[in-house]
């Protein structure tokens, strides 16, 4: 995840306020709920020390109108303010049990978002049949919920019936290779739209759903750069309500593989960059490697959030670090991958 967004969030006045309001099912009685959570966190801030304005911010930016907040409820929210404005609002869809988390502190508390971010994957969705593909950018967080950000409907260019005949007589034999042709052409014509579209979109992944027939029609013709990184959702798909469901369950299974082969990855980066003295470790030293503009990329451990991690955060936002979650634990919770060989400084911290 690159952090460079962040960096304009921690050039305000503090002190920031920064809230996590969990997802949880919808109810009948999703607005009550969602309001009783913000005055609990609300009281919260206020205790804190969190100045008015703030507090008259976010509750604006979180209820709003106050006409139907089960939005609210089922995707999350996390805010951060300065003293007087919103600055942040997204959808915060942490594992259920994860609980409301109010703070106020100099600096934006955002380690579990970026733990939430890090761990997304863009994906390009691809439902497909022998004659036509709905294809989505869709951005999922590992074991969380799937936000369409953009769906186009593909035709293939195919002429004819794709419908083979049962009987096995010449004629038939036919009429089934030209079925088998006009399936062809189309998965062509929607490979060729499917690859223009990861040129523009850059996603992580390819994830191919609908018929196997389509599927595979689908995938014998993709190039090489997308095969690498398609995967099979074998369930689910456009149909109804009952189809998205499953469709989103496998996305999110696919979104926590990849997430942990990359957490597995940068582990054995970080493993490598140790042995050539190019890493930090511990909240005192990634701090300092930051102030020093030799953090290239944060590395945070899967749970937990560390003490001091805000500020570590910030710090790396303003050299335009990226972040990352690894496998293993790490020193202190907290370790980056430096740019150039760690300074006496940095070791000693």
């Amino acid at each position: 995840m690159h952090l460079a967004p962040l960096k304009s969030l921690s050039e305000k006045t503090a002190p920031y306020s920064t809230i996590y309001l969990e997802a949880r099912s919808p109810a009948e009685d999703a607005d009550h709920q969602v309001r009783l959570r913000w005055d609990d966190l609300r009281r919260r801030l206020a205790d804190q020390g969190a100045p008015e304005a703030a507090l008259e911010a976010m509750q604006q930016a979180l209820l709003g109108d106050g006409e139907d907040l089960t939005e609210v409820q089922t995707d999350g929210r996390v805010l951060v303010a300065d003293a007087e404005t919103v600055l942040l609002d997204e959808a915060w869809d942490a594992a259920l049990g994860a609980g409301d988390a109010a703070h106020v502190s100099p600096v934006p508390e955002l380690g579990a978002y970026v733990r939430e971010r890090a761990t997304s994957a863009r994906l390009l969705v691809v439902v497909v049949d022998q004659e036509q593909a709905t294809v989505r950018r869709t951005l999922v967080s590992e074991g969380l919920h799937a936000d369409a950000e953009a769906e186009v409907d593909v035709e293939g260019p195919g002429r004819g019936s794709v419908h083979k005949p049962r009987e096995g007589a010449y004629s038939h034999l036919e009429i089934q290779r030209r079925a088998d042709e006009v399936v062809k052409q189309n998965a062509r014509g929607i490979a060729e739209r499917v690859d223009r579209l990861a040129r523009r979109w850059k996603p992580d992944a390819v994830v191919l759903a609908g018929g196997i027939q389509g599927r595979t029609a689908l995938s014998d013709e993709l190039p090489t750069a997308l095969t690498e990184i398609t995967h099979i959702a074998e369930h689910g798909g456009t149909d109804d309500a009952g189809a998205e469901e499953a469709l989103e369950q496998d996305l999110r299974e696919i979104v926590a593989g990849i997430s942990a082969e990359d957490a597995q990855d940068w582990t054995g980066k970080f493993e490598e960059a140790k042995a050539r003295n190019h890493v930090a470790e511990g909240v005192d030293a990634v701090r300092l490697a930051a102030e020093m503009g030799a953090v290239d990329t944060l590395l945070l451990t899967r749970d937990g959030v560390v003490d001091g991690e805000g500020a570590v955060l910030a710090a790396c936002a303003r050299i335009d670090a990226d972040a990352a979650v690894a496998e293993k634990e790490l020193p202190g919770g907290i370790a980056a991958i430096l740019r150039f060989e760690a300074p006496d400084e940095v070791a000693s911290a």
